[in-house]
């Protein structure tokens, strides 16, 4: 399954791109699956997803949890927590 993978703040600059084409793997159903799985593509990823519990995310534009499913997504979005003063 192909979907956009966008990525925002820091997230965005400790993966390197904005936003990447990619085909998921069978395996990958679930918010929690995508940050498993970027995580393995290397050390950038591994340390944008190093608290995934931090992680926030969209599916199609809508906030998800971790457990939401990503099945039939055209977009998935990541960003850190927002934080205000």
């Amino acid at each position: 399954m192909d979907v956009t993978i966008k990525y925002f703040a820091w997230m965005r600059e400790r993966v390197g791109v904005s936003e990447e084409r990619v085909a998921l793997p069978a395996h990958v159903a679930t918010i929690a699956d995508v940050v498993a799985w970027l995580t393995m593509r290397g050390e950038n990823y591994a340390v944008a997803f190093a608290r995934p519990a931090l992680t926030r995310a969209a599916v199609d534009q809508v906030h998800a949890s971790h457990e939401t499913s990503v099945l039939g997504a055209r977009e998935i979005a990541f960003f850190p927590p927002v934080t205000g003063g």
